[in-house]
């Protein structure tokens, strides 16, 4: 053969990759099958490197085994996990009930997306019964979306009832888990058809990294998402799932310092008299906590509270202030973040009056001493 020919096809030895404690991660659109009775036979062969490589079959198996899944889908945000998940099993004319604590970007999907393609969305009040909320279902209700804690706000809801009912009227049910992470709450051990979550937060768990999953216990509903993910064309890059693989293995320990030191941070708070309400479901008498304690192994790091009547300029003054808690939206690092909320609560159907502005923290990694005294500094320029 001609050198160019030779140096194309060098290191094509065929020989078995040596083992390591961490799959390869192989880089290719293009996979090679072993005959030609294999180029059509999509039982057997997978035909293209965006279907997964060795990176990404670990990661979804390592996601099986942590959500009880038989079969896990990956996508490149958490929000196109969630709006990936739901159009995997919607049809025009269908009606999505959405609990009106939801995530905005999945809120934006809905009313903008969802609504688009003939499927109706109805925002439901976190605090409504599960009987009630069952009850208000209609015939072309197809798909019951929750979140527990409510983002931003924290409202729990007993979502093994919800399941349970909705189960019992043919309706299918999903939960954003990425505050359970798949770790201290399983919505598939409680009945939930579809577990979502934005490995982006808790799994990645180093602010660098996108993806989401959605796990199903129900083989049909499993090839339902997978097949939402061929036909879309989503694919996640090997160095991603490597990440979030190397993620998932220390999630347990990184989880238990998130919820200790945020439950000490939630603990503080109740003692400052600048602070109203501490919205922490794991906290002791706080809302919500008998059904945390019912149904969560632990907590994580993501809580709010409301502060005494504030004007804006002193809220700005308080954040400002801040030196070791950054100011971002995103969460689930090992770092410690805060934001105001009250902007984010104008969209929603079933508001709320809160005594003052709503606050939300991320409680990191640090120590929690340091952080209590970054606080102090915020609660002296506010």
């Amino acid at each position: 053969m001609a050198e160019d020919t030779r140096l194309i096809h060098t290191g094509e030895t065929g020989k078995p990759l040596v083992k390591t404690v961490a799959p390869p991660i192989q880089k290719g659109s293009t996979v090679l099958l072993p005959n030609a009775a294999a180029l059509y036979d999509d039982d057997h062969f997978q035909t293209y490197g965006r279907q997964g490589l060795a990176a990404h079959d670990a990661l979804k198996a390592g996601l099986c085994e942590l959500e009880g899944a038989v079969g896990a889908a990956l996508y490149p945000s958490g929000v196109a996990a969630l709006s990936g998940a739901m159009l995997a099993v919607l049809k025009a004319g269908d009606e999505v009930l959405v609990v009106d604590t939801i995530y905005k970007p999945t809120r934006r999907f809905c009313d903008q997306v969802l609504k688009r393609f003939g499927v109706t969305t109805r925002y439901y009040d976190p605090a409504q019964s599960p009987q009630d909320l069952v009850a208000s279902a209609g015939p072309a209700t197809r798909l019951i979306v929750m979140e527990s804690p409510g983002s931003l706000s924290f409202e729990m809801q007993d979502m093994a009832a919800i399941a349970r009912l909705a189960k019992a009227r043919g309706i299918l049910t999903l939960a954003d888990n990425t505050w359970g992470a798949g770790l201290i709450y399983k919505p598939l051990a409680h009945g939930i058809d579809i577990s979502v979550q934005a490995l982006t937060k808790y799994v990645g768990g180093h602010s660098d990294v996108f993806m989401g999953s959605a796990a199903a216990s129900d083989p049909a509903i499993a090839k339902a998402l997978d097949d939402g993910v061929l036909h879309l064309g989503w694919a996640v890059a090997p160095e991603d799932a490597y990440q979030m693989l190397r993620g998932l293995r220390t999630l347990s320990v990184r989880m238990a310092r998130h919820g200790e030191n945020g439950l000490k941070i939630a603990q503080w708070l109740r003692t400052r008299p600048e602070v109203v309400e501490v919205l922490h479901p794991a906290l002791p008498g706080a809302s919500g906590h008998d059904l945390w304690a019912r149904d969560y192994t632990g907590t994580c790091g993501l809580f709010g509270f409301v502060l005494q009547p504030t004007p804006p300029e002193k809220v700005e003054a308080f954040l400002d202030a801040l030196e070791i808690f950054g100011l971002g939206f995103s969460w689930g690092g090992f770092e410690s973040l805060a934001i105001s909320c009250d902007d984010q609560l104008r969209s929603r159907s079933h508001r709320r009056t809160y005594a003052g502005p709503l606050m939300r923290l991320h409680i990191g990694l640090e120590d929690p001493a340091d952080l209590i005294a970054d606080l102090e500094r915020g609660f002296a320029a506010l």
